[in-house]
């Protein structure tokens, strides 16, 4: 292709762009207090709130406010193991535990982790976020797993760390770095800030121990809830595709795969769902796990509500179906709707189009032929991105019911449970007999930076770039350094535009030490995969550990791809669709043999499994827990009133009546909706309530985990905010008088004296809802 051109005009403002970029990196390592401190993971202490029960407070006046001091932080330290519970034993099947728990986070200040876009951050509340576990153990107890699908963009490495070391504090061994899974749905609208590694914190503008506290503490609680819950029980699973949900969004990468290989699928997606059906020895529901490749990316990058996409509207229409009289979040059946080898699937079913003219873009580098690649962008199914989110979620959930009501087939056997660290910087990959490749310290190339027809790139890069730009490289050279030949020669053709595994300041900028991780329930096997793999680098993956099961005794086994578990480590193409260099190649970060490598330590795990030696694998090199991370650059301001008003005082208040498909909105004083991370008084940040006259009292009918409200939140200056509040009425709403109440808190910072974060509820006057006009 022919040579991107420069005017001097264009040239300078590009560099003063990258300039000020590389201004910003300088005044984030400034930010720390001290550089390139690092701690075991083990002796990692990290500050935590203790938060009192959610207030009830159905009698609040309209714009009425209730204040309450918020809590004081205090220092986590280690509780004695917890002894573990006596489990029945003569039965057939396996000890089950489901659990369930609240892992939101802040829904303001702080940006969302997925696009990579900057601007985009959170500004209110679609949903709210759920950690998802699953605890399963033999009828004696001696091994048990345990699978927690988490709704955030992905694991981090940090998270996990910590995670496991409250885990060891309050169980001892039981739950290990071997036996536990943590899984990230890959929502592209949930919270970011809760990385360790540089790439990722730039990213997130920032380290939120805010967000990472509340994270931690929601995956460990579910997990607390599954270990209290566990009872006998069965497993089964069942298989089936789903239709019409996904696409190929680089349709030519996968071509590059050979022909003959090719031949064997019938599409160039991976259709397939994967259910588990948990159900107790009355046969009565407890749970799912399913697992289906598609991108949670319904929700586009010009979003500002925290939720989680269409996976999560999967299960929040599984789990409503199953909890029948429970809120949103509430309720003892989980569902589950895990991620799988989404790398390069797409829900945007309507596939790539130039927003300008409307023709298709679908070419090898998505681009239109009047505004380039900026213009290429891929719809969903509906008439918005909430309507897709739900079309597309729907979908899942209707296969998925069809699949758990008749699903027959008993999962039996021991379980066990195998995982290494590795440095994926230095695996020797044996091609075949006589020849070997390695792979490579990480890189991001070119077309990383131009993103994907799901959400374009800022700048005017384009994917399946295989030479680099000498403007840019000048550039890089300059700010961020040089790369070296043998980085260069290691990643070819991928031209490198940020050679990160050559940049430690003020931390490294991506893991070397990844997890790789099987757990195996009887002939069922979870591959936890640390990362993002193409359709067929999953397809081959799946393949190779199969046949090296049955290599050693143990045949016929599922195989299933778990995406973006225990750390992040972008994308994993194969060496073909490498070729390509379209962006999930650009972003394969170890190079062109990084799916070979996981392969090949993946059978290693297999084996140990089957041949029943995990315990002689190495436990390889520990990861490192880095402290003093950049802090946000967003401060923590004290939330002001105007003059006359008070925090939750109603501004517009809603009308008197409204009709079934109609939108109530009312608008308070608003208070920063981020301190409600740090006190957590209240549990939600609204409510719908209906007036029942017989009882007298007001009910909740919705949450903020309702998919028909929504909370925004608008910032002002000087530390003023407004909160908006809508509710669809849904087809399914009752007529009868209703309100709406909002629940927040506000920071105050008195000279000299200590911050407090102090609660505050309000209340809407009634309104009528009618089935017509």
């Amino acid at each position: 292709m022919a040579k991107r051109t420069f005017s001097m005009l264009e040239a300078f403002l590009v560099f003063l762009l990258v300039m000020m970029t590389g201004i910003t990196v300088a005044l984030l390592t400034l930010l720390f207090i001290t550089s390139g401190t690092v701690e075991n993971h083990k002796d990692s202490g990290l500050l935590t709130t203790q938060s009192s029960p959610a207030t009830e407070g159905s009698t609040a006046p309209q714009g009425s406010t209730t204040l309450a001091q918020g809590p004081t932080p205090t220092l986590v330290s280690p509780t004695p193991s917890t002894p573990e519970p006596t489990l029945f034993q003569n039965f057939s099947g396996y000890h089950i535990g489901v659990g369930r728990a609240d892992c939101t986070g802040q829904v303001a200040d702080i940006n969302l982790m997925g696009y990579s876009k900057t601007g985009q951050t959170a500004q209110g509340l679609l949903t709210r976020l759920y950690s998802r576990a699953f605890v399963m153990a033999e009828p004696d107890g001696s091994n048990r797993v345990v699978f927690v699908s988490i709704d955030i963009g992905m694991v981090s490495q940090r998270l996990r760390l910590e995670v496991l070391n409250r885990l060891q504090s309050k169980y001892g061994s039981l739950y290990r770095r071997d036996n536990v899974i943590l899984s990230g749905t890959h929502t592209h609208s949930a919270p970011a800030g809760y990385f360790q590694y540089t790439v990722f914190v730039i990213a997130s503008e920032g380290f939120s121990n805010r967000t990472f506290e509340y994270m931690v503490t929601g995956i460990v609680k579910s997990i607390e809830i599954a270990h209290r819950n566990m009872k006998p029980g069965k497993i089964f699973i069942n298989k089936g595709n789903v239709d019409g949900a996904q696409i190929n969004r680089s349709p030519s990468s996968y071509l590059q795969n050979p022909v003959s290989e090719r031949a064997r699928y019938s599409s160039n997606t991976d259709k397939e769902m994967v259910l588990l059906k948990l159900v107790d020895l009355n046969g009565d529901d407890l749970g799912l796990i399913s697992w289906f490749a598609i991108h949670p990316v319904s929700m586009n990058n010009s979003n500002h509500l925290v939720n989680s996409d269409n996976v999560g509207y999967a299960s929040y229409l599984f789990e409503q179906e199953k909890n029948k009289g429970y809120l949103p979040g509430e309720g003892p059946y989980v569902a589950a709707f895990a991620s799988s080898n989404l790398g390069d699937v797409s829900p945007n079913i309507l596939g790539p189009h130039c927003i300008n003219t409307g023709e298709s873009c679908d070419n090898a580098n998505s681009s239109c032929p009047v505004g380039g690649p900026s213009m290429c962008i891929a719809m969903g199914p509906g008439e918005d991105m909430f309507d897709s989110t739900q079309i597309i979620g729907r979908m899942m959930y209707q296969k998925a019911k069809e699949l758990y009501a008749s699903a027959s087939q008993e999962v039996t056997g021991p379980l066990a449970a195998a995982h290494q660290w590795v440095n994926m910087t230095d695996v020797t990959v044996w091609l075949n007999s006589t020849h070997a490749a390695k792979t490579c310290k990480p890189a991001l190339g070119y077309s990383f930076a131009a993103g994907t027809i799901d959400g374009v790139g800022s700048l005017n890069f384009t994917q399946g770039t295989t030479v680099g730009d000498p403007f840019w490289d000048i550039i890089r050279d300059q700010i961020l350094g040089k790369p070296s030949e043998e980085l260069k020669e290691c990643h070819k053709p991928k031209p490198i535009l940020l050679p990160t595994g050559m940049m430690s300041k003020p931390h490294p900028w991506h893991p070397e030490i990844v997890d790789v991780q099987i757990i195996t329930l009887g002939s069922f096997a979870i591959t936890a995969i640390p990362g993002e793999f193409t359709t067929m680098s999953g397809r081959r993956l799946r393949q190779a550990v199969q046949e090296e099961f049955a290599a050693y005794g143990m045949p016929n086994m599922t195989v299933v791809i778990s995406g973006l578990c225990n750390v992040y480590t972008h994308y994993i193409t194969t060496y073909e669709e490498y070729q390509a260099q379209r962006y999930e190649a650009a972003s394969t970060i170890y190079g062109p043999h990084t799916l070979s490598a996981y392969i090949q330590l993946f059978r290693v795990l297999a084996k140990a499994i089957a041949t029943d030696t995990v315990a002689n694998l190495s436990r390889g090199p520990e990861p490192p827990f880095f402290q003093q991370l950049i802090t946000p650059l967003i401060p923590n301001i004290a939330d002001r009133a105007p003059i006359g008003k008070n925090f939750g005082d109603v501004l517009q208040p809603v009308k008197s009546t409204y009709t079934v498909g109609e939108v109530v909105e009312v608008i308070f004083v608003g208070a920063n909706p981020k301190n409600s991370a740090e006190n957590q008084t209240h549990q939600t940040f609204l409510t719908v309530e209906k007036y029942e006259a017989t009882s007298a009292t007001w009910q909740i009918v919705h949450n903020d985990a309702s998919w028909e409200t929504r909370f925004y939140w608008h910032k002002g200056l000087l530390g003023l905010s407004n909160a908006t509040i809508q509710w669809h009425i849904p087809d399914t709403a009752q007529p009868g008088i209703y309100r709406i109440r909002y629940f927040g808190h506000s920071r105050k910072q008195d000279l000299l004296k200590p911050t407090v974060i102090l609660s505050f509820e309000s209340t809407s006057s009634a309104f009528e809802v009618v089935t017509t006009s």
